[in-house]
């Protein structure tokens, strides 16, 4: 049953009557010069009544993916086809964003580390409480859209409470919902959205749809199937959700380091299951000459690498995700 007790759905000054929806922004402070800082909102409120679907992107500034994937929902989506309610932020940090870069400029804060918020912190505190208190806390599930920044990596779910928490299960049958195939099951750092909802009882996700410079279409429309089966499945709209009959679960990250500088020349591709021992890359030098071979320390998931083809000495060359779990 949706948390609000009236089928107006009201934040702040927005207020969306049943079969609307509403386009607007929420007031979260002003910049040096007075200039409002204004957060994106759209209100969608079905004709039938259900529960309530936060949605937000662009946590981080460089991490434009999640605002395709927002897009197209809101294409897709008329009150007409929704049971329930969607609140949907395309740009959550918005001081970032026109930045081009993950943390805020004006408090240098990763905004994904701020949640709940403080209502007298820092700006990206601010930020995080405003939205927290007064679009969030109305949810019954919450979905983070993420990437890994401009770094290639698999696309993957994390659910980021830890295993003891009353929620732990129900933010992975949302991850294992979502369907990507792959799930990062750690508690993460404090402040991360997917961390203070769970807190107060709304099951959240952490989708993080790869890593590229701009868009990848690729990991778009995982994001955009991902989204429609959380919606499928907890029957906000009508259809069967496309959720893989096994999907890969990971518990932690191994980094793993050259011990030559040079240029990396992969041997594997992300998503490739390595066993230990399995070459990873070869390092070779300035000459062309191949100078380490690096292998893998462990068994898992070959995650993630850096964007850019060279190393220094114990330079990071790529992560392994394990141990293998599947649910």
């Amino acid at each position: 049953m949706s948390k609000t007790k009236t089928r107006d759905l009201v934040v702040n000054s927005l207020v969306c009557e049943p079969g609307t929806r509403v386009e607007g922004h929420l007031s979260v402070g002003n910049m040096s010069d007075g200039t409002p800082i204004r957060v994106p909102i759209v209100l969608i409120n079905g004709k039938q009544p259900g529960k309530t679907l936060y949605l937000q992107a662009i946590s981080d500034g460089n991490e434009l993916n999640g605002i395709a994937v927002v897009h197209k929902i809101l294409q897709t989506i008329t009150p007409a086809k929704l049971r329930g309610r969607l609140i949907v932020v395309p740009i959550v940090n918005v001081l970032a964003f026109h930045a081009k870069q993950a943390y805020n400029p004006v408090d240098n804060v990763k905004m994904n580390r701020c949640f709940p918020g403080r209502a007298e912190g820092t700006s990206s505190q601010r930020i995080a409480y405003h939205l927290f208190q007064k679009a969030i806390q109305h949810a019954d599930y919450c979905i983070d859209l993420h990437q890994g920044g401009v770094q290639p990596m698999i696309n993957e779910v994390r659910v980021r409470v830890g295993e003891k928490h009353q929620l732990h299960n129900a933010c992975l049958e949302l991850a294992r919902v979502f369907g990507i195939g792959y799930i990062l099951d750690q508690k993460g750092p404090k402040g991360q959205l997917a961390q203070a909802a769970p807190d107060i009882g709304i099951p959240t996700i952490d989708p993080e749809l790869g890593g590229t410079h701009g868009w990848d279409n690729n990991s778009i429309k995982k994001g955009i199937r991902g989204v429609l089966n959380v919606l499928k499945y907890y029957g906000f709209i009508e259809g069967k959700p496309d959720i893989p009959a096994q999907q890969t679960v990971v518990n932690r990250f191994v980094t793993v380091l050259s011990d030559k500088g040079g240029f990396v020349y992969y041997k594997v591709k992300l998503n490739d299951h390595l066993k230990t021992g399995d070459p990873i890359a070869e390092i070779r030098d300035v000459y062309g000459n191949v100078c380490e071979v690096v292998n893998s320390p462990e068994e898992g998931i070959f995650w993630s690498h850096p964007v850019y083809p060279m190393v220094a000495s114990g330079g990071i060359i790529g992560k392994i995700g394990t141990p293998i779990n599947f649910i």
